[in-house]
């Protein structure tokens, strides 16, 4: 492994973890109700945990309406639940079989907290991004112990992964930004 190698596996992972954190964004809605909301939401079905459109068909009532219909009886409870405990704010009502999801108005503090959101899945982001690039330096002073590059081999490639983790935490940033600029702007 060379150190072109290690940057070229670091990039990769990193815009991955970029997309995964864009998914991420796209799942907090700040209009219209969007059976994607749920998607992150995780209910315990035989033992492991999955996410609800694998217990339950989730569509649209209306506009504003989440609906979900539980396959099997004895699920609603546990799915209405899971939603209820989310970070999402959403509170879901009971109808026979039936969820009903209403998404709340977007009132100010709802705002606040959906920029909280933001920043909490930015940071995450950030995280994993930084845990990056301590493994590319991680590989390099390796293989500067094995002899295998020089030193100043290593500190090129430690400057080069630095250079590209900042790249990257720009880029989170930005996307926080601008979410959180879309979110207000509602």
């Amino acid at each position: 492994m060379s150190t072109a190698d290690i940057h070229k596996n670091a990039e990769a992972k990193m815009v991955r973890s970029i997309e995964s954190f864009k998914n991420e964004l796209q799942k907090i809605r700040t209009g219209r109700a969007h059976p994607g909301i749920l998607d992150q939401v995780q209910i315990e079905y035989y033992g492991s945990m999955v996410p609800i459109s694998q217990v339950a068909n989730v569509s649209l009532l209306d506009a504003r309406t989440i609906t979900v219909q539980p396959w099997e009886k004895g699920m609603g409870p546990k799915i209405e639940k899971a939603i209820r405990e989310s970070d999402l704010g959403l509170n879901p009502s009971s109808q026979g079989d039936l969820l009903r999801v209403p998404m709340p108005a977007l009132t100010e503090e709802r705002r606040r907290e959906l920029t909280k959101v933001v920043r909490n899945a930015g940071e995450d982001s950030k995280v994993a991004i930084r845990n990056l690039r301590r493994d590319a330096n991680e590989q390099a002073k390796k293989l500067t112990k094995d002899k295998e590059i020089s030193e100043d081999d290593e500190r090129r490639s430690l400057d080069d992964v630095q250079k590209l983790t900042d790249r990257y935490i720009a880029e989170v940033d930005r996307l926080i930004a601008a979410k959180e600029a879309e979110i207000m702007a509602v």
